[in-house]
């Protein structure tokens, strides 16, 4: 394929058994725009969760999700399919810059980020992508995605203020579970049974599917204002802000370039496996291209963006990797970015959704590090293994900090520089000592047979 075209598969109509639709090839335009617009159904959810919990603009990140898209196969010569939508290892460090600096801080925070991304990214694709696999291996990988998830339980749980009222302590919850602990039940349960109850695109958009029972929820108990949306218009641009730069906030959102590196990578390494096709020589640019991506969003009041495991399901359901499928679902963003009054409705959904639906997806961006282990056979009777994840895990979920003159690092930072430093010291002074091969004691790393009875 030389630049932006594709083959028709086939009639253009059907797909043969065990045949897969190539990125370079497509269906009838009919069929490619429904699948197309299917994606925008499989990032929605989770694109717009992120702008919700971090106050930026869904409009906004809306607009810059697609244009990154675009951007992104035209990086990587429309070989390789993926939507580009916002990531939620951006949530934490994003939250703490806006209550230190507001949103232009943070939106520097996530330009810098994608500018270190794309620099990475141009050494991937001239160097060759074997250092990140010494610098990064699975237990440091699957460690530090997982201090990520489990940094932010806090915030699914939500706050509370207490205030004195006529003489009595009134407690008032604004976020989270606590803001709406019933509907954010009904959210919760939605999700759980979406998830089982369904198979194929509804199963795999169980969150979704639980955001909207939630919202139906929140709306008859009276949790849902719509007077911003009746005054929103039609048509219009997103609003956009420009970034500002705070050295002290910086440093909480480095770990996300490898936490970005580590999604980006395995995103090629699947659709490579279920196409067939070897595309690890276009690392170096999804690398470069989601850099760019993101620095695009810092510049305009976006969130940070990564490829998306929803919309690798619905290929893996479909067969259908063609990359002309991603530029109808670019398209469709953006016009949908373009409505105002669509923008204020997601922003309409009540904290008590939000609340339910979290609690299911930060645990479940913790459990995805613990699938790179189990992916990866990490060994955890390995003493490198065990206390490089055992010390990171701690610093990150507890939140532990750090000031440095005008820097402050946050349990994320802290965590995946444990994790880094750890690795690499523990593994050359084993390697010194001659101790790499010994064990960890079964009272630390069960294995099955100490606690039998």
């Amino acid at each position: 394929m030389s630049g932006i075209g594709w083959r028709v598969h086939g009639d253009g109509r059907t797909i043969s058994p065990g045949a897969v639709v190539a990125p370079d090839e497509r269906l009838s335009w009919p069929r490619t725009i429904g699948i197309g617009m299917q994606h925008v159904v499989a990032m929605f959810g989770a694109t717009f969760l992120v702008p919700l919990l971090t106050h930026f603009s869904p409009a906004t990140t809306l607009f810059f999700s697609a244009v990154g898209t675009v951007a992104f196969l035209l990086i990587t010569g429309n070989k390789l399919p993926s939507y580009l939508g916002s990531s939620f290892a951006f949530i934490a460090p994003i939250t703490a810059a806006m209550v230190s600096g507001g949103q232009s801080v943070a939106l520097g925070g996530v330009l810098v980020t994608g500018l270190l991304l794309a620099a990475i990214g141009g050494v991937v694709h001239f160097a060759g992508s074997r250092w990140i696999d010494v610098v990064m291996p699975p237990v440091v990988t699957g460690t530090i995605v997982a201090l990520i998830g489990f940094n932010l339980a806090p915030v699914a749980w939500g706050t509370c203020q207490q205030s004195v009222v006529d003489g009595a302590i009134a407690t008032s919850c604004t976020s989270g579970f606590r803001a709406a602990p019933v509907t954010a039940s009904i959210t919760l349960m939605a999700i759980v049974l979406t998830a089982v109850l369904f198979r194929g695109i509804l199963g795999r958009l169980s969150i979704l599917a639980g955001v909207v029972v939630g919202y139906a929820v929140a709306a008859i108990r009276g949790e849902v204002s719509f007077d911003a949306v009746r005054d929103a218009s039609w048509i219009g641009f997103p609003t956009f802000v420009t970034p500002t730069f705070d050295l002290a906030v910086l440093g909480l959102f480095i770990p996300v370039v490898l936490v970005l590196i580590a999604e980006n990578v395995g995103h090629v390494k699947s659709v490579s496996a279920m196409t067939g096709h070897d595309l690890d020589p276009l690392v170096g640019r999804a690398l470069f291209a989601d850099g760019i991506a993101t620095t695009l969003a810092g510049l305009g009041g976006g969130s940070g963006t990564t490829t998306y495991a929803e919309n690798i399901g619905v290929m893996a359901a479909t067969k259908i990797y063609s990359t002309a499928a991603y530029w109808v679902a670019a398209g469709t963003a953006l016009v949908l970015s373009m409505s105002p009054k669509f923008g204020a409705l997601i922003a309409t959904i009540p904290q008590g959704v939000l609340g339910g639906a979290t609690t299911v997806l930060y645990g479940m961006i913790g459990l995805l590090g613990a699938r790179i282990w189990v992916q990866n056979k990490v060994d955890f009777s390995d003493p490198v293994n065990l206390m490089t994840a055992a010390v990171a895990l701690i610093i990150g979920i507890a939140n532990y900090s750090f000031s440095a003159g005008d820097l402050r690092f946050e349990g994320i930072a802290l965590g995946t520089a444990a994790a880094i430093g750890l690795y690499h010291l523990m593994r050359a002074l084993a390697r010194w000592r001659g101790t790499s091969q010994e064990p960890a004691s079964p009272a630390s790393v069960p294995g099955g047979d100490e606690i039998m009875v």
